[in-house]
């Protein structure tokens, strides 16, 4: 089943996508306009800061491109580098920690296109979910994986739970929507069924199914 995205759909992937990279980017052109001016020696808090911000805007980079890229539907890809690509990211302030094994079997043998990009984007919409941090897991419960988010106060943003059911319309879409619309679009595409199996203060789990 393909899938037509609006003008304005696209549009507002690319303000999510400059809006979460503008921040670390804009701190490594400060940071280096920083170090261009002093003439004592480099400090060591500007070379930190630029490292973790420039180490912050290549995570991000790498997951935006499983999340919303053709290369992220390749079926080589495994959760091992889902994992590693999720850790690169939360690891930067600590707040998030992942508990789950990503050699453990998860999904069928022969993963079909788009499960990992199902995936990483659950896990990106879980991490989204926990303003205060917490812990993500990934499991599996016969055809379906499960993806959990535990933490304190553990919940979807305004609009964005409806956004991922699909039940808003394009036209209502702002960017803080956008990922969980096209989680959920991007899952149909490639035949899987998405679901919230809990949800309460502390926990959600989201589901999908390959069967």
């Amino acid at each position: 089943m393909s899938v037509a995205l609006s003008p304005k759909t696209l549009e507002l992937l690319a303000s999510k996508i400059c809006h979460d990279l503008v921040s670390p980017v804009g701190a490594v052109a400060n940071g280096v306009e920083f170090l261009e001016d002093i003439e004592d020696g480099v400090d060591p808090d500007v070379v930190g800061l630029i490292q973790h911000s420039a180490s912050q805007a290549s995570a991000k980079l790498k997951i935006f491109r499983m999340a919303y890229g053709m290369g992220g539907a390749d079926s080589n890809i495994k959760p091992e580098e889902v994992h590693e690509a999720i850790n690169d990211w939360v690891s930067g302030d600590g707040k998030v920690t992942q508990e789950w094994d990503p050699h453990a079997p998860l999904g069928p043998e022969d993963r079909p296109a788009g499960f990992c990009k199902t995936l990483i984007s659950l896990l990106m919409l879980a991490i989204d979910c926990m303003p205060r941090g917490g812990t993500i897991k990934v499991e599996a419960q016969g055809d379906n994986v499960v993806v959990i988010a535990t933490g304190e106060s553990v919940k979807f943003k305004p609009l964005v739970d409806e956004a991922y059911r699909l039940e808003l319309h394009e036209s209502e879409l702002e960017p803080p929507h956008i990922h969980a619309f096209l989680t959920s679009t991007l899952a149909q595409q490639y035949g899987f069924q998405l679901g919230i199996e809990s949800q309460h203060e502390s926990e959600i789990r989201f589901s999908f199914t390959t069967s």
